[in-house]
């Protein structure tokens, strides 16, 4: 089934030079991009996006750290995407991440993770949403 995920790249990831490392990974897998954009998180996107963690001692770290520079969100169409992609970033924390997906390779600390995605359908949907409100563009479905 063809779907769609919302992925962005952290503060970490574009700070580093690895935005084009995993696009290509993203794009090697057969994944089509159709949406991206620049942009930075502000304390009230925060608040919105991480809201199941608005109460957590650490939410003001959260904070500090998605605001510290930019971010890419993108837009990832294909089949079965969402658990393919939620497969190649690899667990939140970077030390429980298998050499060769993303936060394992990558990623530094629990929130210094390079990358957010979509965990399931219902959220891609809202987090599309989100960043993406003026939509994408719906001929793209057909060609995957």
């Amino acid at each position: 089934m063809t779907e769609r995920t919302l992925v962005i790249l952290k503060p970490d990831a574009l700070q580093r030079a690895l935005a084009g490392e995993i696009i290509s990974r993203l794009e090697k897998k057969g994944f089509i991009l159709v949406g991206a954009k620049l942009f930075r998180f502000d304390e009230a996107l925060c608040r919105r996006h991480y809201a199941h963690l608005v109460d957590k001692p650490f939410f003001p770290e959260i904070v500090d750290y998605m605001t510290s520079g930019p971010c890419l969100a993108m837009v990832w169409q294909g089949p079965e995407v969402i658990a393919f992609v939620r497969s190649m970033i690899g667990p939140t924390n970077p030390l429980e991440a298998a050499p060769g997906t993303i936060r394992g390779d990558y990623g530094i600390s629990t929130r210094k993770n390079v990358i957010h995605a979509s965990d399931s359908l219902a959220a891609a949907e809202q987090e599309i949403q989100r960043f993406f409100p003026e939509g994408l563009a719906d001929e793209q479905l057909k060609s995957t």
